[in-house]
């Protein structure tokens, strides 16, 4: 389990956008595992697949339980954080550019469809195949692509009217 943790955990916060929210579904995850695991079956797929799967109907799960209630706090403290986890000693302006585009990245995140920002995450953040988000998923590979494509374009857009611009290098 330890080797799926840091991965359910950014896909819990890149879903959620709240550092605190995302340790608790992490726990709820493997929880979750746990009690599951004996329906787990390895002919139907990888294990790293099956316990994405078990997140992304936990996260719907949330989803629907916190739609109401749903803030959009700043999460500067949080990505503060998880930049320094990341990072090998970068420079101060190279910190505060990281910080502030993971910010930016994050706010725009939030803005997609949960159909679309799932499909992103899994894909670009998470680095699934096609194959494996379909499971995930459980809808067509035409739909994966679909739902990767518009929310790429869909993420492109709102950075863009955010004034992030893409690099030159």
């Amino acid at each position: 389990m330890r080797r799926h943790t840091r991965r359910i955990y950014n896909l819990c916060y890149r879903f959620t956008g709240n550092a605190h929210e995302a340790e608790d579904l992490t726990q709820e995850v493997f929880l979750r595992v746990y009690r599951t695991l004996g329906s787990y079956r390895a002919l139907h797929g990888g294990f790293a697949t099956w316990v994405t799967s078990v997140t992304r109907n936990l996260l719907i799960d949330h989803y629907r339980r916190s739609r109401r209630d749903r803030q959009t706090d700043s999460l500067e403290e949080s990505l503060l954080v998880i930049e320094q986890k990341e990072s090998s000693a970068p420079r101060p302006d190279q910190f505060a550019a990281r910080g502030e585009l993971s910010e930016q990245v994050q706010r725009a995140l939030q803005k997609l469809s949960p159909e679309l920002r799932e499909a992103v995450v899994l894909r670009d953040l998470q680095g699934l195949e096609y194959k494996e988000i379909q499971e995930v998923l459980q809808v067509p590979e035409g739909t994966v692509k679909s739902r990767i494509n518009r929310g790429r374009i869909e993420l492109a857009r709102l950075l863009e009217q955010m004034g992030v611009r893409p690099s030159s290098a």
